[in-house]
């Protein structure tokens, strides 16, 4: 049996254009379930919102998220880490990719470049206030 930690991320009103954003930057698998479909409570002000959503993306990646009702608290979303470990040179192309995708948009608080440790970091805040950390070994022999 296999543990796994999965980021959820929480917006006020706009988790089905973040999601589709990710989902068109990082490609994988979207679906959705809005608060009508889940909870059918006749909800004027949540029936739109986005009650679930589930992101999956290769390398066993899975990102969720939701809308939070306007009588709940949003309170930020964190930071997401992603991170190569300098044993596949395909994985550090496609983190590349993915951090030019997500970039559109965004704020590059540290731009991708060769950090002190050897590696490539970077780091932005993406145009829903997500920050997205890199970090992209340097391949090793």
């Amino acid at each position: 049996m296999a543990i796994g930690m999965t980021p959820y991320l929480r917006f006020a009103g706009d988790a089905r254009e973040a999601m589709e954003f990710y989902n068109s930057a990082l490609g994988g698998e979207l679906s959705m379930m809005t608060f009508q479909e889940g909870m059918n409570d006749g909800n004027p002000a949540t029936a739109d919102l986005i009650m679930h959503s589930s992101l999956f993306i290769e390398r066993g990646i899975h990102l969720m998220a939701s809308d939070t009702p306007p009588e709940m608290n949003v309170t930020g979303n964190g930071v997401i880490a992603l991170s190569s470990d300098a044993t596949e040179e395909a994985d550090d192309a496609v983190l590349s990719k993915w951090w030019e995708a997500l970039s559109a948009g965004s704020t590059i608080e540290m731009p991708l470049e060769k950090a002190p440790w050897g590696d490539s970091f970077g780091q932005l805040r993406d145009k829903f206030g997500v920050v997205w950390m890199f970090n992209i070994s340097a391949v090793r022999d």
